[in-house]
């Protein structure tokens, strides 16, 4: 077995945990802004809570949805094309910007976990694209399908260079 199969669980896996846990983080927090009831800069706090518990959910989903684009391209063993390709790159952007941030306000432990998963993240995609370009085989020269620069009736594609005077 090669190593895409694991790679595509293991980014499955990982994201499928990482959006329970940023969904339990946020509703967490939307508990403990409810609790204390203070407001921050005069917002309302039932506002703050209620927000917190909706970006929670939201970006859980949005982190269940690309683990189950990995999924999918785990249990087909095909590249993932299209809206699913899209998803994670976005992921893959995603984790880096909140890598660049989580060492200043959070420390290196999450810095490194934001940063390996966004490296499996690039791993699935550059291992599926590199076995895309292997199955079709090297493009030969001239790029004319292999007819070694001529045309279908054996005549060159190009004129050939005019001759220089001295």
């Amino acid at each position: 077995m090669s190593v895409r199969r694991p790679v595509a669980w293991t980014v499955a896996v990982v994201l499928f945990a990482e959006a329970v846990g940023v969904a339990a983080l946020n509703w967490f927090l939307a508990i403990v802004v409810d609790r204390q009831d203070m407001s921050l800069a005069g917002l309302d706090p039932d506002m703050m809570s209620v927000s917190s518990k909706i970006g929670g959910v939201v970006f859980g989903l949005y982190f269940a949805l690309c683990a189950l684009v990995a999924l999918l391209v785990a249990l087909r063993d095909r590249a993932p094309a299209g809206l699913g390709r899209v998803l994670l790159i976005s992921a893959a952007v995603v984790h880096g910007l909140l890598g660049a941030f989580t060492w200043g306000l959070v420390g290196p432990g999450a810095f490194v976990f934001m940063i390996v998963v966004l490296g499996l993240i690039v791993l699935l995609l550059m291992t599926y694209d590199a076995r895309e370009e292997s199955v079709a085989g090297p493009r030969p020269e001239g790029g004319n399908g292999g007819n070694g620069g001529k045309g279908d009736d054996g005549s060159p594609v190009s004129p050939p260079p005019a001759p220089t005077t001295p």
